[in-house]
């Protein structure tokens, strides 16, 4: 990187239509499911984050959140986060979600949900061994049939991650202590998953089909998913009992 990477709050019109800019070049402009700057000018009027990664003057990375409330408390829905290519892997994304985890904080909000889809293992690996959330809730199809060229016509099942910021789990995994823990059940995901992805749909559905399955009953007993962890065919998420929360 040639400059040292900041990130802050991104304030203004211009800035929050420079992320919906960022959202094009990320997934693309066929994408008709680009968040409009409209909704990006009600979440920071509500309590919501619009929070931006620069390198000098250029937005590279993003993260819109949205507030909402649940049993009294308030909590934030982490909707979105988005980093240019050629900046991934580079911590980017776990910079913008540190500094979301500040900001709330600053304000008494101890926790942070998102959605993300459970045959993306990347993503698992990041949201549960890297940050420390737990996911325990599964809603098939959340967000219908979609144009997204990313969804490639699949239904948008998502797993709920739950981010409790200030909680022991959290702050073990942030310093990188976090233990692989015991576990009671586990769901496997072939290795050759990305390779179906790109040329056999049929063996994609049939593959979200079984783990949406093997996800709602394990749940059912109380179990939350806890950790990724590979194995000898492809990876898996570890499961375990969980009333902490």
């Amino acid at each position: 990187m040639s400059r040292e990477i900041v990130v802050r709050t991104c304030e203004g019109l211009s800035e929050f239509r420079a992320c919906v800019a960022l959202q094009r070049a990320i997934w693309g402009e066929a994408d008709l499911e680009i968040v409009p700057d409209t909704i990006f000018v009600v979440a920071a009027h509500t309590g919501g984050q619009i929070l931006g990664a620069f390198d000098g003057e250029r937005l590279i990375g993003f993260l819109l959140s949205m507030p909402g409330s649940r049993n009294g408390a308030a909590y934030l829905h982490s909707h979105m986060t988005g980093v240019v290519a050629e900046y991934r892997d580079r911590g980017v994304g776990r910079m913008l979600k540190l500094l979301q985890r500040d900001e709330a904080l600053s304000r008494d909000i101890r926790l942070i949900e998102w959605t993300f889809d459970p045959l993306e293992m990347r993503n698992a690996h990041f949201n549960l061994n890297r940050l420390g959330a737990i996911a325990r809730r599964y809603l098939p199809n959340l967000y219908g049939i979609t144009s997204s060229p990313l969804h490639r016509g699949l239904a948008t099942d998502r797993l709920v991650a739950e981010w409790y910021l200030d909680s022991p789990r959290v702050l073990a995994a942030l310093n990188g202590e976090l233990a692989g823990p015991e576990f009671s059940d586990s769901i496997e995901l072939p290795s050759t998953l990305e390779h179906w992805k790109s040329c056999d749909l049929p063996a994609v559905q049939k593959l979200q089909g079984r783990i949406r399955e093997k996800f709602t009953e394990d749940f059912a007993k109380g179990y939350a998913a806890v950790r990724v962890a590979r194995t000898a065919q492809g990876s898996a998420y570890q499961l375990s009992p969980w009333s902490d929360f």
